[in-house]
Order: structure tokens, then C-alpha cells, then sequence
């Protein structure tokens, strides 16, 4: 063999590059896709900034001639929400801040923590369970909805018999309270896997070091997994946030009223019947709904994908 094919066979050598054509074709497609997939943002947008009158009047993709906020300023704090004295979708928003942080969190962590006891613990039939709460992973919504409303009201009876007797219910029969444990129940089996995965490949030798120091589970679990969790932890709180945040069947079941989360709400105004449909108002209020998820996507989504790579491959 010559030097000749020694080089050209060595490792690390940087791989052929793309020719122009492929190159061209390929981002090419990629802005096509990308231009179609925005396209029903930016009439949501451009909607939104129009009156009324030049909705109904005009060419849809026509940029606004007359460039207006009222339309958010009504959709945020004026507009009809269904049959509910509450003007404006501010209330339910709030309604969905209360409800999303403490599921995503409580999922989050409690998902870390089986994940921790699935790879570094082992006890007899964790396969099983890991198995089992694999399988809830695949259990469609609508099939728990009628378990879910017996406990949930059970849990209300205990909230009115605590209320006798203290005057205070401790959340329990709360809307929000009730989605917040709807949402960390159904995610859980989803959050596990995610962990599991992530710490079946974490070295062992750094659990049994500690626990030879003297280090016990919590102080294993602080002061090791968890600095050394960030990527996983990273896409487990943007695929939680947008799953609960975009709910609408379990809002729409275990919550009514002023209780009721953004999603309901959103479907409340775009169904009220007024007369007229402001379809700028309802396009205002459809971004505000999914501008949370939009954030989130866009401060962590570079993250996401790294991730889920992270760990993917050993060594």
C-alpha cells in the first residue's frame, strides 16, 4: 500500500463535500418547507393587525393597510369568552401559568427519580414497572378520562369533608389542583422513560464511589445526577410544557368556568356567536395562546435536539 492510499484511508479525514447541485437542491426544499409551514402564521399575524372591515373586505394575504393592536387589546382583556361573565382571555392564561408550572416540575422530578431508581437501584421486578409505566406511555386520553373523574371527585369529597372541618379545603376538588395531578399522572410514564434512558448509560461507578464515601440516595441523586442531567432535563420540560399547555380535552373535562385553561377559553370565543365574527380578534387570541410554546421552542429548541442525542451513544 502506498503513502498515497495511507492518507486517503486515515481516520479522521473530513468527508467529501457536498457538489453545488445537491447543495442547491437541498436548501432549496429546506426553504420551500420552511416557507409553507409559515405561511398560516403570517396570516394569523397579518389578521390580527387589521380592522375588522378589512378582513372581511380584502385579500387575506394582503398586507394590513391600516395597521391596528386593538384587535389584541380585545382579545386580551374585552372580548366574550362563551357564556362566562369574564371579559378577555387574561384570566385564562393565568389559569394555564398556574396549572403548567407545577405539573411540568412535579413530572419532571418525579420522572428523574424513577428513572434513577429503573437503572441505579435495581429491585426485584423493576422491569416489570418500567415495563408497565412503558405501556401507560400508549394509554390514549379518552380511555382515562372516566378513572380520572371518579378519583378526581373523590378527592373532592375529601377537600368538602376537610373544609367542615377546618374551613380550608387544601386543593383538594381545586380545578387547577386536579389538572395539575391529571397531568403529572399521565405524563409520568413518559418522564421515566426519558430519565430511564438518559441514566441507563450514566456510569455506575460514579453511584457506587458515592456510596462507599457514605453518600445516601437523595445526596446521590442532588449531587451527582442532577448536575450532570441538564440536556435530558432540558427536553423533558419542553415536550411536558407543550403537552400540557396545548390540552384540551382534559381542560375542557376537569375544569369549566372562570377555573378553565387558555385552550378552553380559545375555543369558548372563537365559537361565541355575536353577530359578526372578528376573525382578527380570534387570530390575536390564537397567538397569544401559542405564544408561550413558541418561547419555549425558541429559547431551548437548539437544546433539544442535543438532548436527546445526549447519551445516545456510549463511549
Amino acid at each position: 500500500m502506498s503513502a498515497g492510499d495511507l492518507v486517503t484511508s486515515a481516520p479522521g479525514r473530513e468527508p467529501a463535500r457536498h457538489s453545488l447541485t445537491t447543495r442547491i437542491v437541498i436548501y432549496g426544499l429546506l426553504t420551500l418547507f420552511a416557507f409553507i409551514y409559515l405561511i398560516p402564521l403570517v396570516v394569523m399575524v397579518m389578521t390580527s393587525l387589521k380592522p375588522l372591515d378589512e378582513v372581511t373586505g380584502g385579500n387575506m394575504f394582503a398586507l394590513p393597510q391600516r395597521l391596528t393592536v386593538e384587535p389584541w387589546i380585545k382579545a386580551w382583556g374585552e372580548a366574550r369568552i362563551g357564556v362566562s361573565d369574564t371579559a378577555g382571555i387574561n384570566g385564562y392564561f393565568f389559569n394555564s401559568v398556574k396549572m403548567v408550572v407545577p405539573a411540568v416540575l412535579i413530572s419532571t422530578l418525579l420522572g428523574a427519580l424513577n428513572g434513577f431508581v429503573l437503572t441505579k437501584w435495581h429491585f426485584p421486578g423493576h422491569k416489570i414497572v418500567f415495563g408497565m409505566m412503558l405501556f401507560a406511555c400508549f394509554i390514549p386520553f379518552q380511555s382515562v378520562i372516566i378513572p380520572m373523574a371518579v378519583i378526581l371527585g373523590g378527592l373532592g369529597d375529601i377537600g368538602r369533608s376537610l373544609h367542615d372541618a377546618t374551613g380550608y379545603s387544601f386543593g383538594f376538588g381545586n380545578p387547577t389542583v386536579n389538572l395539575v395531578i391529571v397531568h403529572v399522572v399521565y405524563g409520568l410514564g413518559f418522564t421515566t422513560l426519558f430519565f430511564r434512558n438518559y441514566y441507563e448509560l450514566f456510569p455506575t461507578e460514579l453511584i457506587k464511589a458515592a456510596m462507599i464515601d457514605g453518600a445516601r440516595f437523595f445526596q446521590i441523586f442532588r449531587r451527582i445526577l442532577l448536575p450532570n442531567s441538564t440536556p435530558i432535563f432540558i427536553v423533558t420540560v419542553i415536550y411536558q410544557f407543550t403537552n400540557i399547555w396545548n390540552d384540551f380535552l382534559f381542560g375542557s373535562t376537569f375544569a369549566a368556568g372562570d377555573q378553565a385553561p387558555m385552550t378552553v377559553a380559545l375555543n369558548n370565543l372563537v365559537n361565541t356567536s355575536t353577530g359578526v365574527v372578528e376573525y382578527n380578534v380570534n387570530m390575536a387570541a390564537a397567538i397569544i395562546a401559542a405564544a408561550p410554546t413558541l418561547l419555549v421552542y425558541i429559547v431551548g429548541g437548539r437544546y433539544f435536539v442535543r438532548g436527546l442525542m445526549a447519551g445516545a451513544v456510549k463511549g
